[in-house]
């Protein structure tokens, strides 16, 4: 692809500014593969582990391993990985069916869950579907206050007056909210201050986009149940379906018992010649995830200084692997997706549309030209389209990949003006 002047000085004016940002990033990469590294070596990987298992799955050793791995990574007692989960929203549903019960509230203290959870929990769609609703659970929300905080004494006082809270639910990054991302430490704070009042709830936290951003995850601080998507972060652009949940041994195995049956949990489970292939995402996982933010720093630069809002700035703390641009417009926002679309390796031929979207509330229109359907820790970008029209960007398998495909989208853009 060809770029122009402008756009050509522009990136490099922003690598010039990004590079103590970039080394930041770099080192942190460092410090998390040296944790899979040695967990690698700890669990004593080997060729074996790679082997296929079929029917019931019984004594598959490299399961079983990458099921230990996954716990210490995440920092937790225990945890399961599974192929056969297919998205994140999955993941989430089978480890909040797995931990409430009839007469129990679910409480989201970072406001209102991703778009997809909404059907799940009984906030939309039709009743009678199997929503946590149906089954008599209750739902309450807090939002993070101005500042993008949690309000911690409201928080506080909910749990001390509603004894039914079963489950307090965090959502680590923004989803489609125009919000900050929750750090590490900022959840380890209010799972501290939580368990001092109730210590008989669970804290469940969506890592999705979180994975390996920083040296700890939110196991390492407390949290009950850690879970997420191998289509994203862990999986490295190598796993090319899955997810993984990781907490407790209790929170784990009556999550497990959702996932297969009641008395089975981790016991079975066919890998099908998987195995490899997740052994080498979370092994890739730090050095993809560092690519993807060093290509969401060069957005972030790239389009501020071309007169756009974005969250975060270049130069600001990331915690998770997404980028913000708002758009302004429904024609911006399209703009931007056709760049990106046009700037992968996959389907660049394609122009996104928007459509209706199965567990959406709003159109929705998505760029996605990578290897694996779906897959955001390669390149791609989407939003709904509803004001202020945003852009939620991430991946970028390569940096240099991902670059041409932020230049691409800042192409599209400036054709507008």
């Amino acid at each position: 692809m060809q770029f122009s002047e402008k756009l050509t000085n522009l990136a490099a004016e922003a690598e010039a500014a990004l590079a103590v940002r970039f080394a930041e990033i770099d080192a942190v990469s460092f410090v998390n593969t040296n944790r899979v590294m040695d967990a690698f070596r700890a669990h004593r990987v080997s060729d074996s582990m790679f082997q296929s298992s079929s029917g019931y799955g019984h004594g598959d050793k490299g399961r079983e391993t990458l099921d230990s791995i996954f716990a210490e990574l995440m920092g937790t007692e225990a945890a399961f990985v599974r192929h056969g989960i297919t998205s994140g929203t999955q993941a989430l549903t089978i480890g909040l069916f797995g931990l409430l019960r009839p007469g129990d509230v679910l409480y989201s203290v970072a406001g209102k869950p991703y778009d997809t959870l909404e059907e799940v929990i009984g906030l939309s769609g039709e009743r009678g579907n199997g929503s946590l609703a149906d089954f008599g659970v209750s739902y309450r929300q807090t939002d993070l206050d101005g500042d993008g905080k949690f309000c911690t004494a409201e928080i506080l006082e909910t749990l001390k007056r509603d004894s039914a809270v079963k489950v307090v639910f965090i959502q680590r990054s923004k989803g489609y909210l125009n919000r900050k991302t929750l750090s590490v430490a900022q959840i380890g704070e209010l799972i501290e201050a939580v368990k001092r009042v109730r210590k008989d709830v669970y804290v469940v936290v969506d890592n999705c986009y979180g994975e390996f951003v920083e040296t700890r995850e939110p196991g390492h601080v407390g949290a009950d149940l850690v879970i997420g998507s191998l289509i994203k972060n862990p999986g490295g652009g190598m796993a090319e379906c899955g997810g993984y949940l990781a907490g407790s041994a209790r929170a784990v195995e009556l999550a497990s018992y959702r996932l297969t049956s009641v008395g089975i949990g981790t016991e079975q489970g066919a890998t099908m010649g998987q195995n490899k292939s997740l052994y080498k995402g979370v092994f890739y996982a730090p050095h993809t995830v560092a690519q993807a933010l060093k290509t969401s720093c060069l957005a972030a630069y790239v389009f501020e200084k071309l007169g756009y809002a974005v969250e975060p700035k270049w130069d600001e703390p990331r915690y998770d692997i997404i980028q913000m641009v708002q758009t302004g417009s429904d024609e911006g926002l399209c703009a931007f997706c056709r760049g990106i679309q046009k700037g992968s390796p996959v389907d660049a031929f394609v122009t996104p549309e928007p459509w209706e979207m199965p567990g959406y509330t709003d159109r929705v229109v998505m760029a996605a030209g990578g290897f694996t359907q779906g897959s955001s820790i390669e390149l791609s970008a989407d939003g709904p389209l509803r004001a202020p029209f945003t852009a939620y960007f991430q991946g970028g398998l390569t940096y240099e990949s991902g670059k041409i495909g932020i230049l691409s989208a800042a192409a599209e853009m400036l054709a507008l003006k």
